[in-house]
């Protein structure tokens, strides 16, 4: 259990996808502009890639794996996440319009976000098994979201900033999310796994 637990924060911040290995980063500065648009694109990134990861496991262990078809696992694992994600915008489409309309575009951009297939491929490459998979996805997911939500809450406060004119927009942006990997980088070692 203590391993699960380490693992999980570990990946959620001291291995943060975001701010130490610089994935995701199209959704990282697309939603970050308004908190509400990136708690809910930091739940829905976590859960398809919790869900995205636990079908990987399964689709490689039981079928690409036992057949020699390692050399799929890249397109297969697109197809699986480009149909959850689908599945997921119908959904969200008809039970929450007012939250399909705030992702607009950025929930189609999850189906080809690399933070979001870089978790499957390396749980296939490192073997790792169906508990270290899924606790491995939660942390990322959840080091996805707090990310965003922190840097969401540092631009919303930048509104009433003075920016200098030559650095508004992504210009700041860029500094605000230098100085938070630079933050996450602090806790690098603390976990050893």
């Amino acid at each position: 259990m203590e391993e699960y637990l380490k693992l999980f924060v570990a990946s959620a911040i001291t291995n943060n996808m975001v701010l130490t290995q610089f994935l995701g980063l199209c959704i990282f500065f697309g939603v970050s502009k308004n908190l509400n648009a990136s708690i809910g694109m930091g739940m829905a990134v976590t859960s398809v890639m919790t869900i995205s990861t636990l079908l990987a496991w399964a689709v490689y262990n039981y079928v690409l794996h036992p057949l020699g078809l390692e050399v799929l696992m890249l397109i297969t694992f697109v197809v699986l996440i480009a149909g959850l994600v689908q599945l997921l915008e119908m959904v969200i489409k008809k039970h929450a319009p007012a939250l399909y309309n705030m992702w607009g575009i950025y929930l189609v951009l999850i189906a080809t976000n690399c933070v979001v297939i870089a978790v499957p491929i390396t749980n296939a490459e490192s073997h790792n098994g169906f508990m270290t998979s899924f606790v491995l996805a939660i942390g990322s997911g959840v080091g996805f979201a707090l990310a965003l939500i922190l840097m969401a809450s540092l631009r919303e406060k930048l509104q009433y900033a003075d920016v200098p004119k030559s650095l508004e927009g992504l210009g700041i942006s860029f500094i605000l999310a230098g100085m938070l990997a630079l933050s996450f980088f602090g806790f690098s070692g603390m976990i050893t796994l």
